[in-house]
């Protein structure tokens, strides 16, 4: 037996719109190995314990160790070492790529 269907608003489909207006948004993302700073463990895209706002004077710095932290996070515990300047994660010599 062969169904047939009613369409119930047969005005929707006549219906054309014309775009006035486009606002685009933009979406931006640090580019890092890892998702979230190991040390205050907040995503990258987020701001740290400092910062009052995402990417509010707070870049992400990379190592050669390839690990990723915020910069308030990885300075705050490079100074707090007395000696050497390690990595947080892996206890390797911290380096920061330019």
């Amino acid at each position: 037996m062969k169904q047939q269907y009613k369409i119930l608003y047969p005005h929707i489909l006549q219906m054309r719109i014309r775009l006035k207006e486009f606002n685009g948004v933009a979406v931006w993302k640090w580019v890092t190995n890892d998702d979230s700073c190991g040390i205050c463990r907040m995503p990258f895209d987020a701001s740290c314990s400092e910062c009052r706002y995402p990417g509010d004077q707070c870049p992400v710095l990379h190592g050669e160790c390839r690990h990723c932290f915020h910069e308030h996070c990885i300075m705050k515990w490079i100074n707090s070492q007395q000696t050497n300047k390690l990595c947080p994660m892996c206890r390797g010599e911290w380096k920061s790529i330019p």
